[in-house]
């Protein structure tokens, strides 16, 4: 199992994502460009000293991204606030991908158009998205339970 950002541009929601990864020993590939510095205080702030303990991969760009994960024979699972799959409706494998778009857009139709399956997060009505952190945090738990994958 893993996550991957595809282009984040919120430096805290990134370190949680981070933390989070290392907390359940989850490898997170980050999507350049990222819409903030590396050095960024509020990135280390939320990262905390996880960061150094989280496996970071960071691709050039989506082809590399993509390259890797299917030479990897990967699926790659969107989480996205239009996906068609309803998370608790999802049968996850232990070598997929948890792939979120930027906070701000999301991700285009053609990184779309790649993803094995678009997957929403059911909410109560009236609602459009969670934090993009909290999101990676409740498929994560949904993923690691259907897999068997929580760390002992």
């Amino acid at each position: 199992m893993r996550l991957a950002l595809y282009q984040p541009d919120i430096a805290g929601n990134v370190g949680t994502i981070m933390r989070l990864a290392a907390c359940f020993s989850v490898p997170l590939d980050i999507i350049m460009p990222c819409g903030f510095p590396a050095s960024d205080k509020q990135l280390k702030r939320a990262a905390m000293d996880y960061a150094q303990q989280a496996e970071v991969t960071r691709h050039a760009n989506a082809d590399a991204f993509f390259a890797d994960q299917a030479a990897a024979a990967r699926r790659i699972i969107l989480l996205s606030s239009h996906g068609d799959t309803r998370l608790p409706d999802m049968h996850f494998a232990p070598e997929d991908t948890l792939l979120l778009g930027s906070e701000s857009a999301g991700v285009p139709e053609d990184i779309h158009r790649k993803a094995a399956f678009r997957v929403t997060i059911p909410m109560a009505a009236g609602f459009r998205s969670l934090n993009i952190a909290v999101a990676a945090g409740i498929a994560l738990g949904e993923a690691l339970r259907q897999t068997g994958q929580y760390p002992a």
